[in-house]
């Protein structure tokens, strides 16, 4: 598993790096992408970061999930006790919020773990809510994001090929997941998160983790998306 993780990480290397600020309409509407972390090399030869979050998204939506993790649209912070925080259009968000919020052994972990975008529960559960410490959360999140992680991504126009079990986005997840030479860092802020799956995996993720890896087949089409945006 660990020289096709290698050869995974050396081969998107050739793609551009997007870090914030970026320009959104450079991005495609269909795609896979790759998250890097500042400080999370991957063991592989050389000192290149590694890769901590594999994504998709379903047709024609790249741009809004990569706008929904970086919070492109900050008007979203505008929101109150009967509306969904940014965090719960964003699972990275909420993922990086629960590790924040657990590492400070602060209660309101148990709050930010609820599902607001439920009326059912916005109805029952708003009352519990405190809006300036979601805010609060929300912003360090925001600045974490924006300062820490950067982006590749190939461009893959096909839902059936990027999505499900049998998609390109569960057999990276597995590829990476499944490599022994990858660790995080003794200073990732990931083994703070309340989820095993993200500390155990060294990785901001919780599904297809156990998924298998790429196939040669699958490498083609990597190779091919590849040529089409380097050419």
């Amino acid at each position: 598993m660990s020289q096709i993780c290698e050869w995974l990480h050396e081969r998107i290397r050739v793609l551009p790096l997007f870090s914030y600020p970026f320009d959104l309409t450079q991005l495609p509407k269909n795609g896979i992408y790759f998250f890097y972390e500042k400080g999370e090399h991957r063991g592989h030869a050389g000192q290149h970061q590694r890769i901590v979050r594999i994504g998709t998204h379903k047709d024609g939506n790249f741009r809004s999930r990569i706008a929904e993790h970086f919070l492109l649209n900050e008007k979203r912070m505008n929101f109150g006790s009967n509306q969904a925080a940014p965090h719960e259009r964003s699972i990275f968000r909420k993922n990086i919020g629960r590790a924040l919020l657990n590492r400070d052994a602060d209660d309101y972990l148990k709050v930010w773990e609820l599902d607001f975008t439920s009326h059912s529960v916005r109805q029952t559960l708003s009352c519990q809510r405190d809006i300036d410490k979601e805010k609060q959360v929300e912003a360090e999140v925001t600045r974490i994001l924006r300062e820490n992680f950067s982006f590749r991504y190939i461009q893959i126009e096909s839902q059936e090929q990027r999505m499900g079990r049998g998609g390109l986005e569960s057999k990276l997840i597995g590829t990476v997941a499944g490599c022994k030479v990858c660790q995080a860092s003794e200073s990732w802020l990931g083994y703070y998160s309340p989820i095993a799956k993200i500390r155990n995996s060294g990785l901001w993720l919780v599904q297809h983790l156990a998924a298998p890896s790429i196939t040669d087949s699958d490498t083609i089409v990597i190779d091919s998306a590849i040529a089409k945006q380097t050419r």
